[in-house]
């Protein structure tokens, strides 16, 4: 079976002239850090088709979504759930009406079933109905991070890209939403495949990781 997540020789562009080769299997956690320089924040982008590398490619699911048109590209994304670093809320907009977005203009489902569904979703982040009227730069970095993770996971997609997703909160929110990233446990392992980026990972999370990486002066390695 083709990995979800396959990175081909990507050029990183940093001043060591250094590439990444690896996969990300199903039913598992996969993390590389690296410092700012290292161009670990360059992986996530490219994976989804937003950047471009010089050298190499990123395959999700076997297909380049670069080399896509746009509007088959944003189609073929929804596949994925994508936590960006920082957040990436629209600041107009509640935290309730973030989350709603891919559902509004991404399904065919009725705005009373949306409703439903985001009560579902918002609940299982830890997000009260008080938090659900927030805009973002009223919300703490916690209930931004729980907000963001909910609409990644809007359709349930089997590989979640999260850029840097621990940045500004603590262990115990990081250990919550990890959990509700990987999407419970099969006889496989993780129902969800993850690609973590960052530029460190909290301990209370180390242990769920299957794969560990660091990206450093252009090579990447496995950590023991």
């Amino acid at each position: 079976m083709t990995a979800p997540l396959i990175f081909e020789a990507v050029a990183l562009d940093d001043p060591h002239g250094g590439s990444v080769s690896l996969e990300v299997p199903g039913h598992q956690t996969l993390c590389i850090v690296g410092d700012g320089g290292s161009g670990v924040n360059r992986l996530a982008p490219i994976a989804l088709g937003l950047e471009s590398p010089s050298v190499g490619r990123a395959l999700v699911y076997g297909e380049d979504i670069s080399r896509m048109p746009r509007a088959a590209a944003l189609a073929f994304r929804r596949r994925v759930g994508y936590v960006p670093a920082g957040d990436g809320l629209l600041q107009n907009l509640s935290l309730w009406d973030n989350v709603a977005l891919p559902l509004r203009f991404g399904s065919t489902l009725s705005p009373r079933e949306i409703h439903g569904r985001l009560r579902i979703m918002l609940a299982a982040v830890h997000l009260s109905e008080r938090d659900w009227a927030m805009r973002p730069a009223m919300a703490n970095p916690e209930q931004q991070r729980r907000a963001s993770l909910a609409r990644a996971l809007a359709f349930d997609p089997d590989l979640v890209i999260l850029d840097h997703p621990f940045d500004g909160i603590g262990n115990r929110t990081a250990a919550h939403l990890l959990e509700i990233a990987r999407g419970g446990e099969t006889a496989e392992g993780a129902r969800r495949a993850l690609f973590i980026t960052g530029q460190s990972v909290p301990e209370a999370v180390r242990s769920r990781i299957e794969v560990s990486c660091r990206l450093a002066k252009g090579r990447l390695t496995v950590d023991s």
